[in-house]
């Protein structure tokens, strides 16, 4: 994907009219002009859409379900189906089948002049930086410090055990600023002492944090001070586990919000939180990690009813995840039920920091603060696209065209009347079939 095309005058003039978006919304009720505003952005690792408390989890987030109270909650926020796409989408704003990613992904990913979310913000003068996954691109050339942030810290790979920090294949992985380190300690403490220290930090310029937790994904290894809270409440020892972890993580993230306010920070702070993908339903394994779980089967993980699927797959419960904004006296709380798409973030942060390209970017994604701020949806419908390596889905409006890789079978749902996917309407609509799938072909006219 190349991405050195000149701004044409239509994109230029749209590129204008974001700036000036951005200026106005920076206004406040008084008319006075409000700074630009830190963003921390929190991803944790497998969430699936019945594993937060304000969704009726068994698993208990106070800190969560308190911020969602005071927050834009997002009912059809998507992701991917898989990590590193996810995150490839967010930090770039196009599908990340564009970068040939359809998959958790190694390698270089990145081409060298790629603007990510992160390289934009310090462009117009924030400082960056990520605590926790990376997972777009393999050590030592392709890491955080080479993609637009300003410090780095946590790990390179797509999961590690908690406490050893190693990778499953027994590599190491864990860093700082892009140089392996050794520390001691859980990796939710950890990646949480380091956002808190980031957010305690003096500052002259604003600031971009990205929090990358690594639960609730395998392994999951939990202290005592976590796992009793689920005694006599949840079966299942693993998906006790599981909810121990959420609750570890949880904790971490009110001292995150803590610390935002104890510097004084809340109020010029978006803080956003989605999930990268929904939630997977077990794992097992006698060699990964060096034999350390072969005898701790996770036989019971997430839980992403009542929506239908899985992590890995485009069924609504593996690409629609919880979600939240929140900026005191700037968003109202609130559900949003406008469908966003996890490539919608680079536009819309981008254009709340007032970053104006110096080309077009061609981004998949669209601004849409205007929704978030206002609980508005687009007049026009909506227009999304997945693609793995088992299928690839489209929605437009409020249908969702799925493809399977091996059978070809087409699969058509309404998923505003039907958001279950229990009624296959392919065989009824067979001209909206025909539509969605010419749109599925121009979209993936531009992959790698």
């Amino acid at each position: 994907m190349t991405e050195q095309q000149p701004v044409n005058r239509r994109t230029f003039i749209g590129m204008l009219a974001a700036g000036a978006g951005a200026s106005l919304l920076g206004a406040d009720a008084r008319g006075g002009q409000r700074k630009r505003p830190n963003i921390v952005v929190i991803i944790p690792d497998d969430l699936g859409w019945a594993d937060i408390g304000y969704h009726g989890s068994d698993i208990r987030t106070p800190n969560l379900d308190s911020l969602a109270r005071q927050s834009v909650r997002f009912e059809r926020h998507y992701v991917m189906p898989t990590c590193t796409p996810t995150r490839v989408g967010f930090l770039t704003g196009h599908y990340p089948s564009r970068y040939g990613v359809l998959s958790p992904a190694y390698g270089k990913i990145f081409n060298d002049d790629t603007v990510t979310l992160a390289r934009a913000l310090r462009e117009c003068g924030y400082t960056t930086a990520i605590s926790g996954k990376w997972h777009m691109g393999s050590p030592p050339e392709y890491t955080p410090l080479k993609y637009g942030f300003d410090s780095s810290y946590g790990y390179f790979h797509g999961q590690i055990d908690p406490y050893t920090h190693y990778y499953k294949t027994g590599v190491r992985s864990w860093h700082r600023n892009d140089q392996y380190l050794d520390e001691k300690g859980h990796a939710t403490d950890l990646i949480t002492d380091e956002a808190v220290h980031i957010i305690e930090s003096d500052h002259d310029k604003p600031f971009f944090l990205y929090v990358t937790y690594s639960v609730p994904h395998h392994p999951l290894a939990e202290p005592d001070e976590w796992t009793s809270k689920y005694e006599g409440r949840i079966e299942d020892p693993s998906r006790r586990l599981f909810a121990a972890s959420v609750t570890h993580m949880d904790h971490g993230i009110g001292r995150i919000i803590d610390a935002l306010a104890s510097k004084g920070l809340r109020e010029n702070t978006l803080v956003v939180f989605i999930s990268d993908n929904g939630g997977q339903r077990s794992w097992h394994s006698d060699k990964e990690y060096k034999g350390r779980y072969a005898d701790k089967p996770h036989t019971v993980l997430g839980n992403n009813e009542p929506l239908r699927g899985w992590k890995g797959e485009v069924y609504e419960g593996g690409i629609r995840v919880p979600a939240l904004a929140n900026w005191p006296g700037v968003l109202k709380p609130g559900t949003l039920t406008a469908p966003v798409h996890i490539v919608d973030w680079m536009p819309t942060l981008c254009g709340l920091a007032g970053y104006v390209p110096q080309r077009d970017l061609k981004w998949d994604g669209r601004d849409v603060w205007p929704s978030i701020s206002r609980g508005t949806a687009r007049a026009e419908p909506l227009l999304f696209y997945w693609k793995t390596p088992n299928a690839s889905a489209v929605r437009h409006g409020d249908w969702k065209l799925i493809v399977p890789k091996k059978s070809k079978v087409p699969e058509l749902y309404n998923v505003t009347s039907d958001p279950y996917e229990e009624h296959d309407m392919a065989k009824q609509q067979p001209d909206r079939v025909k539509d969605l799938k010419q749109r599925l072909a121009a979209l993936s006219a531009d992959d790698r």
